[in-house]
């Protein structure tokens, strides 16, 4: 059996995966992320590598950066992930067994395809800067992501997230 070589994007790609998800379960984030979205039309991926740069490796974002990111995912989160994930939530409210078993199987759809584009988000990036550091980059980050919502109840949340995910041991 050939061994499948892992390239430095797998790497970064895998390890931005892996940070989402441990984000995404603390408490309060997955409420405030998914109303950013709902409410304010916020990209949830955006907003997690955004963090994700900041945090992990203290890179604070250009606006540039950002706008390449938001430009690399669109077709993937126009065509694919907003409309699977439509599907899934108009489907929530079916009794029928066989909708429920298909809606199980089109969340796992959804799932793959943010992973697909967050996936097209990691990049190889430079060494990680000290825990301030990478807090105020994130932080930074969260600010550009988000815009005039960084006031907001949701990022408010983030950031209290955010520094006790960094201040974990």
């Amino acid at each position: 059996m050939r061994q499948r070589k892992h390239g430095r994007s797998e790497v970064y790609a895998e390890g931005f995966w892996r940070f989402s998800l441990a984000f995404y379960a603390r408490p309060g984030v997955a409420e405030a992320l998914l109303g950013l979205q709902d409410r304010a039309g916020l990209d949830v991926n955006l907003i997690l590598f955004a963090l994700w740069r900041g945090a992990v490796h203290g890179h604070r974002l250009e606006m540039a950066e950002l706008q390449a990111a938001e430009a690399a995912v669109a077709p993937l989160r126009r065509e694919i992930v907003e409309p699977v994930r439509d599907l899934r939530r108009r489907l929530k409210t079916q009794t029928d067994g066989d909708i429920q078993r298909l809606r199980r199987r089109v969340a796992v759809l959804e799932v793959a395809a943010e992973r697909a584009a967050q996936a097209r988000l990691a990049a190889p990036v430079t060494a990680s800067a000290g825990q301030m550091e990478r807090f105020a980059a994130a932080e930074a980050n969260l600010a550009r992501c988000v815009g005039g919502e960084a006031r907001s109840a949701e990022a408010d949340a983030l950031r209290r997230a955010l520094q006790e995910f960094l201040t974990r041991d």
